[in-house]
């Protein structure tokens, strides 16, 4: 028995809800949303999410355990199979699943693929249309009319993850959705992911915001070494890891200046979510054909794809 129930006599909720969507659809950007702190990355570039990160939301008795999962897309290499095969694991497994559609893109290709391949799934599918914001109201009627019409979806929910629009009524019908148990979860605990796992994250998020124009999408951050010191700070370690040397030139910058302004960014949010002092060591190095290493992929939380 919870605290929660003890105080209150309600029998607690709790339960896995899987985000599912195209690259980009903004799954991250809800979870972050919905917990109320950062626990999943955000940038412009597509597919950054490649394990399956869990953010915890407390409603209430209900304890929610939401999966954001990897944006599902045409795999053309292994490490887009291991994401894709991810994105579907984790639906499988989860008490609800949740169907993000961006609605400025409607039902485009990828989406299409998605809807497709719902038939068969044996849980309570919701609809959420996400960036409502963006466009008119009869336009979104026939996307949500167009959507149901090629799955029963059990709700439809039209939001704007950023803004935070729609969001309590999505929580509100989760929380009441789900089924009667114990919390899986500490109640002040926010996600599952191990911090060190966490800060290589948030430091690949500051390398994507900071090159993703220049920079190839292969290219991971292990967290090396984490020493809590005696005057309350932490001192991390982390190696960016590239596939060739012209990348590492990139990374680094001129005279140092890119990955110095990587450095303080990726500082400034760890040290926000820890609240603590950091001192982060960044170290580039080249390692080819990292996409077929199986270490790389258990590092990452992901299946290799043979």
């Amino acid at each position: 028995m919870t605290e929660h129930q003890q105080e209150t006599g309600v029998p607690t909720r709790s339960g896995f809800v899987a985000l599912i969507g195209a690259p980009n659809a903004g799954k991250s950007t809800l979870v972050n949303q919905l917990v109320g702190s950062k626990v999943s990355i955000v940038t412009h570039k597509v597919q950054t999410t490649r394990a399956l990160v869990r953010g915890i939301v407390i409603h209430g008795p209900t304890q929610m355990v939401l999966v954001d999962t990897p944006g599902i897309f045409k795999p053309k290499r292994r490490l887009d199979r291991a994401m894709v095969t991810t994105a579907w694991g984790g639906a499988k497994d989860a008490d609800l699943i949740l169907v993000l559609i961006d609605a400025e893109l409607g039902i485009n290709e990828e989406a299409e693929a998605i809807l497709d391949s719902l038939h068969e799934k044996k849980r309570k599918v919701i609809l959420v249309l996400n960036k409502v914001d963006r466009i008119e109201p009869p336009k979104l009627l026939e996307l949500a009319q167009a959507a149901n019409d090629k799955v029963k979806f059990d709700k439809t929910f039209m939001i704007s993850a950023l803004k935070g629009y729609g969001c309590k009524d999505l929580v509100q019908y989760l929380a009441d959705n789900l089924p009667e148990g114990p919390w899986y979860y500490p109640e002040d605990q926010i996600s599952d992911m191990p911090m060190r796992m966490l800060a290589a994250e948030i430091t690949r998020e500051k390398l994507y915001l900071r090159l993703h124009n220049e920079l190839p999408y292969s290219s991971t951050i292990e967290t090396e070494s984490w020493e809590e010191k005696p005057d309350g700070s932490v001192r991390i370690s982390q190696v960016i890891y590239v596939e060739r040397d012209s990348q590492k030139k990139i990374v680094l910058g001129h005279k140092g200046e890119a990955i110095k302004s990587i450095g303080q960014a990726a500082r400034k949010e760890l040290m926000e979510i820890l609240e603590q002092k950091v001192h982060l060591f960044l170290f580039v190095k080249v390692r080819n054909n990292w996409g077929n290493d199986p270490e790389r992929y258990r590092e990452m939380g992901l299946e290799f794809p043979h």
